[in-house]
């Protein structure tokens, strides 16, 4: 389905295009409430510049994913998000026939009398016609539009199996998919391609030498601070500080499942909602739900010093 080109989509894809430095692509992210680092920035404007699929691996919880929404946001174009998962296949990522409205077509047809006066050959073309193909994000993401380009997020990619890792790089070296019914179908301007993996396994070279690389960091304690404010303003320094102090000092404690920037924004605004400008031991013990989803990773840090996760010279 084609999306209507608005002024401000285009004023949003030709600002994109014209992009020429990374300090610019830094703005523009942070105009949409994410502040990137250095690496991410240049990564980020690479693959605009080179029209490559950047391929984005880290720890869960670092705003891999985000980086997807945000350009779609700041580019005006869809964003098509295929979440990779164990087992999945080409039905579920490319394209599938509606076999439900093609059995009532063909009913229809018989019952109207139709169906016996019809050549065969007719009215299996009427059968894979476009109208009951069901398109999955890849095909989304190559059929034409008339509108920004898409925004297309491979989300997970480690989840997924090699057979269907081999289909995304034959699919990503051309941008062209064949439905056999229809012919081949290949993108007037390829999408922007974000994959992300969480490094549950390796993903084959192959398909990295493909992309662009970048592997996302947890945001150091400063950066960290800033996203907290700009995504919770109503938190104040004070607390933002103390909060992401905390998240940093968990990371180093080998949890099962340390603290992501989301659980930081989620803690700061939890306890800034129970009327708290500082922590003390109490809201912490009853707010760690917020921050560390995991009981045994809780009670780790429960058995401990709680009050040592906020370093005084920080705040």
């Amino acid at each position: 389905m084609s999306k209507a080109v608005t002024d401000s989509d285009s004023a949003a894809s030709e600002k994109a295009a014209d992009v020429s430095s990374v300090v610019e692509v830094s703005t523009a992210l942070a105009r949409h409430q994410y502040l990137a680092d250095e690496g991410l920035a240049t990564s980020i404007f690479l693959a605009l510049s080179l029209g490559r699929p950047l391929f984005l691996e880290g720890e869960a919880g670092v705003g891999k994913t985000e980086v997807a929404k945000v350009l779609s946001r700041w580019l005006g174009g869809r964003l098509l998000r295929l979440q990779c998962y164990e087992g999945i296949d080409q039905a579920q990522a490319v394209y599938e026939w509606d076999y439900a409205r093609q059995l009532l077509h063909l009913r229809t047809a018989e019952a109207s009398g139709r169906a016996s006066g019809t050549d065969e050959g007719q009215l299996e073309a009427e059968l894979y016609d476009e109208r009951f193909l069901i398109r999955r994000p890849l095909l989304e993401a190559l059929s034409p539009t008339d509108g920004p380009r898409p925004v297309l997020l491979i989300d997970e990619v480690d989840r997924a199996d090699d057979e269907f890792e081999a289909f995304l790089l034959e699919a990503l070296s051309d941008y062209t998919i064949t439905v056999p019914e229809l012919g081949t179908i290949r993108a007037t301007e390829p999408p922007l391609v974000i994959l992300t993996s969480n490094r549950t396994r390796d993903v084959h070279d192959a398909l990295k030498r493909r992309c662009l690389y970048h592997w996302v960091e947890h945001p150091d304690f400063d950066r960290e601070v800033a996203i907290v404010l700009l995504r919770a303003p109503h938190v104040g320094e004070k607390l933002a500080r103390q909060v992401a102090q905390a998240t940093e000092s968990m990371r180093q404690l080998g949890l099962y499942k340390p603290p992501g920037v989301a659980e930081t924004i989620d803690w700061a605004t939890s306890l800034a909602a129970l009327g708290k400008a500082g922590v003390d031991e109490a809201s912490v013990r009853v707010t760690l739900g917020t921050v560390l989803k995991y009981r045994e990773d809780q009670a780790r840090v429960l058995s401990s010093d709680v009050m040592s996760l906020f370093s005084p010279q920080r705040q």
